[in-house]
């Protein structure tokens, strides 16, 4: 992101509480798992097991969707807001259809199974085989609203 531009959007999709609560519950079997062996090791594999499952639930659980005056970043992507068309909100069933039956493979997805709704934006630019964006997010008219602001 340039110092120029303006943020006009910040979301950053985090895992809900229970996934970590679930890798607390991984190192603590580890530990039950190694406590014949004393409770020295019993601890190294609490402390071993517990950062393990929190560092792969913070790589797949979290991304941040980002939105400035000109460019939209997703991820790793950059894309400037000129090539993309009007956005539209997604919630329930239509959310999951586009998730589901309507997806196209070549669409660009970011989808977040424990946020149930979304954004879906067509991409203008000819030159780009991908034929929309589908970007997962807990608050769906803020980023459309964003999107649709373009300078």
């Amino acid at each position: 992101m340039t110092s120029t531009s303006r943020l006009i959007y910040d979301e950053r999709l985090t895992p809900p509480r229970t996934w970590w609560a679930i890798a607390v519950l991984f190192g603590l079997s580890l530990a039950l798992v190694f406590l014949p062996y004393g409770p020295v090791a019993a601890l190294i594999a609490l402390t071993i097991g517990t950062c393990l499952a929190g560092m792969y639930v913070s790589s797949q659980g979290s991304t941040r969707i980002r939105v400035t005056d000109d460019m939209l970043f997703v991820a790793d992507a950059r894309i400037p807001l000129t090539a993309l068309g009007q956005p539209e909100v997604l919630e329930g069933e239509e959310a999951r259809a586009w998730r589901t039956y309507k997806a196209d493979l070549r669409a660009f997805m970011v989808m977040r199974s424990f946020v149930t709704t979304a954004v879906r934006v067509e991409v203008l630019d000819p030159e780009d085989p991908t034929p929309y964006l589908y970007l997962s997010t807990r608050t769906p008219d803020l980023l459309a609203e964003a999107l649709a602001a373009r300078t």
